[in-house]
């Protein structure tokens, strides 16, 4: 027993003392070919050298040792059936046989290791390497190309779609009033339109910002636009609340991409020194976009004789023309964007470089023939990708329903998007992220909180001019009188109309019955607004083709009373409204004093950088919205108003230059995306605050809003000046 232990033991101690010689002869042998081959030289002609050098090969064959073994003991099962010009796979060495199953996790000795044998950190350090090479690479490739044409091309579609985006902010305070009277929305329901808007928007900029950095800039763009257009186009038809909430929130869920994608997708074909500038300018068409949606609120909605009915149920009145058109400047981007392509910077980080470069050629060709030079040749022939990590995706098997294999999808893309966003809080973007998030809150809380319900406030104060001119009339005694005139801002008190009294083709805006007796009335073609009978006593009387609904009647009594025809839903009539030309008006004028803030912004931005005009801008938006509280009249609120928002847009077009240069490419657009949906956050968040303060107190919102734009810019300047640096 012991003698067949020692001679297991010796034969152990034989195999461990043969392995070493392999090993020893194997490390000799591949240090030979390594000083001999050349950078050229490929895994064929290194096969090739391996079979010159037959002296001083070593093999093992079956669990045999041989010095002096022949060319066919030389091939094993790794390389059986190869000949001599076949390439040698990853992970094997010509002449050392696969060492079977439990040998899987080595790698020939002068290869590279395999990506499968390392662990996450040492790929996503190898990736880290290569996004750095790329991004030093890419910038003197987009210098290379120039700057012409094609900018200026995309530059415009994307301009499109960001000016959907400002009309889908502003159309929501146009149509506010309008679509309320129209559906008999009581107060209490009224602010829904606005909030479930901007619910929308946050999480669509979320949802297809993270989606950009997954399927690209361009086909997020282009899906998330199409969703707004046709939502928005449904609801100009669609005559239930309810209904119109739900078009008018996915119309908002697919504009919220548009922020982040646009940004992102611009910025990746501009060169450094170009990029502050020409992001600026692209900046202004949010500017436009509000000036378009005030200048078609003023000229179609306040006409009413643009409507049509059709019977009492259908009717279409000319806020719903002002909804159509407003979707004009969205189908335009989506037409446009089709004849646009990806960015080649995002193709790049996802490993595509053909389609990248393909793409780069086409920027540098069409430059290049606009400036005169066609012969100029793009030279750039390779250009570094970062290492692909590929991840684990769960797949459904082949017998799996569709459904189902549509839902792994969706819950694998979301997944992957939470990931994403997870990543936007690891080194070395945490703080960045951190920073940006309470400046993006600051300002939008104040920018919003005062400037998207500010056309209330003039309502309020309006309404309460219009109230102070209010005419009483009281213990009217009214018999055998046809009334047929317009009553307007009136208040009629312990009255009574009786003996045949007639209201007939009259229009009544404004007026309150309260106490009074009507009986043996006639009220025939009669259209109201704002107009109720408060406690008041109908006996005897006949109404024929009103819209005297049954709401309007308040705690009062009807006795052997008579209705024909009745128009059911609300009736909008803009007759002489001075005030709806005048909210307009002064909306188009706040937008408009945004003009001189865009140029300057763009002139300065790569002159005194994007920290010293956001920290600056924002101070400077603190200190005058400050002064608003000493506003005593209409026109000293709508001048300070215009100077408000003249210096915040340029904390605006910084602050959106700043977050597409700290975030590497892929992440940028999900970073982008989860800060514009913090944003529109903030703006519900200042607009119910804001607007439970607008009827009571002034001092509290503007003191507040003063309050954390300063704080903001104090934060903003502790970020990094990005000025100088290349797009990570």
């Amino acid at each position: 027993m012991e003698e067949t232990y020692k001679d297991r033991t010796s034969l152990v101690k034989g195999a461990k003392d043969i392995a070493k010689e392999v090993k020893r002869q194997a490390v000799k042998k591949v240090n030979k070919a390594v000083d001999k081959a050349q950078d050229g030289y490929t895994q064929r002609s290194y096969s090739r050298f391996q079979d010159e050098e037959d002296d001083d090969d070593y093999y093992v064959q079956g669990g045999n040792y041989g010095a002096d073994a022949n060319d066919d003991e030389g091939s094993s099962e790794a390389t059986e059936g190869h000949d001599e010009d076949d390439e040698i796979y990853e992970g094997e060495y010509q002449g050392i046989p696969n060492m079977g199953q439990g040998k899987d996790g080595m790698v020939a000795l002068g290869q590279p290791m395999r990506d499968e044998y390392k662990d996450r950190h040492e790929l996503e350090t190898e990736r880290k390497a290569d996004e750095e090479e790329l991004a030093q690479q890419y910038e003197l490739i987009i210098q290379e190309c120039g700057h012409g044409r094609f900018q200026w091309a995309l530059f415009f579609v994307l301009g499109m779609a960001l000016m959907a985006d400002g009309v889908e902010v502003f159309v929501v305070g146009f149509v506010l009033p309008s679509a309320e009277t129209d559906m008999c929305i009581p107060n209490s329901g009224s602010g829904w339109l606005g909030d479930i808007v901007y619910l929308g928007m946050m999480v669509g900029a979320f949802f297809w910002g993270g989606l950009a950095d997954k399927v690209g800039r361009r086909q997020s763009l282009l899906i998330c636009m199409s969703v707004n257009g046709f939502f928005a186009f449904l609801s100009s038809f669609v005559q239930g609340y309810g209904f119109f909430l739900f078009c008018r929130l996915f119309s908002g869920f697919g504009i919220g991409g548009a922020v982040p994608t646009v940004f992102s997708y611009f910025s990746e074909v501009l060169a450094r020194e170009k990029r502050g500038e020409h992001l600026s300018w692209l900046c202004m068409f949010w500017m436009i976009g509000g000036i378009y949606a005030s200048a078609m609120a003023w000229a179609i909605i306040p006409h009413y004789g643009w409507s049509f009915s059709m019977g009492s149920a259908y009717q279409f009145h000319s806020w719903r023309v002002f909804v159509i058109v407003c979707a004009l400047p969205c189908v335009s981007s989506v037409v446009a964007l089709t004849f646009m392509p990806e960015s080649p910077r995002f193709l790049l980080e996802v490993g595509k470089h053909d389609e990248a470069w393909m793409i780069l050629k086409q920027i540098h060709d069409t430059n290049m023939r606009a400036r005169g030079h066609p012969e100029k040749v793009f030279t750039v022939n390779r250009i570094k990708t970062p290492k692909q990590i590929d991840e684990l995706i769960e797949i459904e098997s082949d017998t799996g329903t569709w459904y189902r294999r549509c839902f792994v999808r969706i819950r694998t893309e979301l997944y992957g998007i939470w990931l994403t966003f997870m990543r936007c809080f690891n080194y070395p973007v945490k703080d960045n992220t951190i920073k940006l998030t309470a400046v993006w809150f600051t300002l939008s809380f104040g920018y919003y909180g005062l400037s998207v319900w500010f056309p209330d406030v003039i309502k309020h104060l309006q309404s309460d001019e219009y109230a102070s001119r209010v005419k009483h009339f009281r213990n009217e005694e009214v018999s055998h009188f046809i009334f047929n005139f317009t009553l307007e801002n009136q208040i009629h008190s312990n009255g009574e109309y009786i003996n045949d009294s007639r209201f007939i083709m009259m229009k009544f805006k404004s007026v309150t019955f309260e106490d009074s007796l009507f009986k043996n009335c006639v009220f025939e073609d009669i259209t109201s607004l704002n107009t109720y009978f408060r406690n008041c006593t109908f006996v005897n009387t006949t109404f024929y083709n009103t819209d005297l609904e049954q709401y309007k009647f308040v705690d009062s009594e009807l006795i052997n009373c008579t209705f024909f025809h009745i128009r059911t839903g609300c009736q909008i009539s803009f007759d002489d409204d001075y005030s709806a030309y005048w909210i307009y008006f002064v909306n188009f004028l706040g937008t408009l004093a945004v003009l001189p803030g865009n140029i300057v912004s763009a002139l300065l931005m790569d002159r005194i950088g994007r920290l010293t005009m956001l920290g600056g801008s924002m101070v400077l938006s603190g200190i005058s919205c400050f002064f608003l509280w000493f506003g005593t009249s209409e026109s000293m609120m709508i001048g300070m108003l215009c100077l408000y928002n003249g210096l915040t847009i340029s904390a605006w077009n910084s602050l959106d230059v700043i977050t597409v240069e700290l975030y590497p490419t892929d992440r940028r657009a999900t970073g982008f995306g989860f800060l514009n949906a913090l944003c529109k956050a903030a703006a519900v968040l200042g607009n119910l605050i804001f607007g439970s303060l607008v009827g009571i107190t002034k001092a509290i919102p503007i003191l507040l809003a003063s309050t954390v734009l300063v704080c903001g810019g104090l934060v903003g300047l502790r970020l990094p000046d990005t000025r100088t640096q290349v797009l990570m």
